[in-house]
This record gives C-alpha cells, sequence and structure tokens, in this order.
C-alpha cells in the first residue's frame, strides 16, 4: 500500500521516445526516407554555403544570410534526425530529462532563429527594391550585425524560458514521450502537477514568433510583388518574378502554419491523433531545410552563375594541367 504513493511522488530522470508507434513493422521504410532527407539537407545546404564562401560577388548580405539559414537548417535537422534513426533502426529510445531538455532548446531556438532569419530576408528585399540608393547605408554591416545580435537574444531568451519551466515539472505516471524527439507539450503532458504556466509560455511563443514575424514577412512580400508586377514590363519578367515570390511565401507559409498548429495543439488541446501530430512536427522543420537550397539556390541566377564560374575554373584548371603533362611528355620523348 505504501508503493502508489511513493512511486507518485518520484519524478522521471529518464523518458521513451515513441516516434510513429503505428509504423512498428515498416520502421526501416521510415529509417531510409528519413536518412535519405537528412543527406540531402546534408549536401543541398553545405553545397550552397560553399558556393556563397567562394564566390566574392555574393558576399552581399542577403546571400550572408541565405548562408546562414542553410547552417541552422544543417544544425536543426542534426540535432533530431541522428537520435530518430537510431529509434527507428535500433529501438535507441531512451533519453535522459536533462538530455530531453537540451534537445528542446537546441530544436526551438534554432527553429526561432530561422524563423528570425526569414524575418530579416524579407526586410533586406524590401529594403533592395524600396530603398535601392540607400541600401547599403541601412544594411550596413554594424546594422546587419545588430540584427543578428538581435535575432540571437530574442530566442535565446524565449526558448530559455520556455525549457526552464519544462525542467521545473514533476513526472510521476507515464515516461513515455509520444514523438520522435523532445517536443515541449509532449513531455508537458506527462507532468503529474499543473501546466498552466507551461501552455501559457507556449502561446506566448507562437505570439513572439507567428504574431510577429509572419505580418511583417507578408507585407513585405506583397508590397515587392507589387512594385515587380508594376516595374515589370515583359509578361515572362513578371511570371519569374511572381513565381518567385509565391515559392518563398509557400515555404514560409508550411513552416509557420504546420509549426503553429503543432505548438497549439498542444497548448490549446486540440484534438490531434499522435501519428499526424508527430509528422508535422518532424515535417516542419524537415521540409524547410531541403527545399530552401533549392529555392534560395538553385532558382537564384546569381547564385546559379557563381556556380557555373566555379565549374568554368575548374575544367580550365583540369585541362591546362592536362596540356601541360602533355607538354612535359613530349619533351621526354623527343629529350
Amino acid at each position: 500500500m505504501l508503493d502508489a504513493p511513493l512511486t507518485r511522488n518520484l519524478s522521471h530522470s529518464s523518458f521513451r521516445l515513441r516516434c510513429f508507434p503505428e509504423l512498428q513493422d515498416r520502421r526501416w521504410i521510415l529509417a531510409l526516407l528519413f536518412f535519405l532527407c537528412f543527406l540531402s539537407v546534408l549536401l543541398g545546404n553545405s553545397a550552397l554555403v560553399y558556393v556563397i564562401r567562394r564566390v566574392a560577388r555574393l558576399h552581399s548580405p542577403m546571400y550572408v544570410l541565405v548562408c546562414l539559414l542553410c547552417v541552422v537548417d544543417v544544425l536543426l535537422a542534426s540535432v533530431i534526425l541522428p537520435n530518430m534513426l537510431l529509434n527507428l533502426l535500433f529501438d535507441w529510445s531512451h533519453i535522459s530529462l536533462a538530455g530531453c531538455l537540451i534537445q528542446m532548446f537546441s530544436t526551438y531556438f534554432l527553429s526561432s532563429l530561422e524563423s528570425t532569419l526569414l524575418l530579416v530576408m524579407a526586410l533586406d528585399r524590401y529594403v533592395a527594391i524600396f530603398k535601392p540608393l540607400r541600401y547599403m547605408d541601412i544594411m550596413s554591416s554594424s546594422a546587419f550585425l545588430k540584427l543578428l545580435v538581435f535575432a540571437l537574444l530574442r530566442s535565446v531568451s524565449i526558448m530559455s524560458a520556455l525549457v526552464v519551466l519544462a525542467g521545473s515539472l514533476r513526472f510521476c505516471d507515464s515516461n513515455v514521450i509520444q514523438h520522435c524527439y523532445c517536443d515541449h507539450m509532449a513531455l508537458v503532458r506527462l507532468a503529474c502537477v499543473s501546466t498552466q504556466r507551461n501552455r501559457a509560455a507556449g502561446l506566448a511563443v507562437i505570439v513572439c514568433f507567428v504574431g510577429v514575424d509572419i505580418p511583417v514577412i507578408f507585407f513585405s512580400y506583397v508590397k515587392i510583388v507589387k512594385v515587380v508586377v508594376r516595374a515589370a514590363a515583359a509578361s515572362e519578367e513578371r511570371l519569374k518574378a511572381l513565381h518567385t515570390c509565391s515559392t518563398h511565401l509557400m515555404v514560409i507559409v508550411c513552416f509557420y502554419l504546420v509549426g503553429t498548429i503543432t505548438f497549439l495543439s498542444g497548448s490549446l488541446n486540440i484534438p490531434i491523433a499522435t501519428g499526424l501530430n508527430t509528422l508535422m512536427g518532424v515535417a516542419y522543420i524537415l521540409i524547410p531545410a531541403t527545399v530552401n537550397p533549392i529555392i534560395y539556390g538553385v532558382r537564384t541566377k546569381e547564385i546559379r552563375r557563381g556556380l557555373q564560374r566555379m565549374f568554368k575554373l575548374r575544367e580550365r584548371k583540369i585541362a591546362s594541367l592536362k596540356v601541360s603533362s602533355g607538354k612535359r611528355q613530349t619533351l621526354r620523348t623527343s629529350g
């Protein structure tokens, strides 16, 4: 009779992550899909960072932001995917409370940093189109540095508060987290004390990021599209500009919409199937990380040209090496 109250007073120090338990028989297929996705994230974003670093003409604020976005995407995928793959392949699902909180902070910190980078990128494009003569003054090195410091401070302060509140809870019932990684509300649901502050903190995160970032980004792109449509005389140029902006907006909407639904479903007790909620929690991280190199890299003229120049220089070097080696051989034979 004494065991029950004793266990009720204990708080779990380790947890188990249940990643798509309804697909246990097809875990290897999921692992293969996620591995291919992880590989594409690593290769695509790393290639884009390499091109931007190597080509001097791409060392402008916009492409530095793209470079930072790629780095954030790689880090974000690296925080969750290796553990997911080990879980799916070898059933390595245990994680300590400290490890869970570290993973939670890393995931949400990097996600919020990505949100801020998308916001700064939209503002950068707005300034480039509406204030072209003052662009270098407005987007100077000092202003750019201030924006990055603001992004770091905002993300660190808000996400630290969220994680500290989650870490202060007591977990006395189940220690099974119904998610592929340490999601905030998936962990909070296991608490055996009041979680009102945690739910309020989750809503505050939505207000601080989605409530501020999305309106500014949407307003910037709408104004940019209007200017481009008016300025572009040729129909092909209009279509290209509209297609580029609409593609950017689709990825941004996917990132914010899916992330918001995932956050709100836990904070407001919206009934969503566990498997669907888990899928959305993974998708809002992986889809932008996979697609961003295509949108901001392959579809951007300057980056495509930079990539072509790099290949041409390599071809010339290889050709010159072949010619020089051929001359040496002929000299040796003639000697």
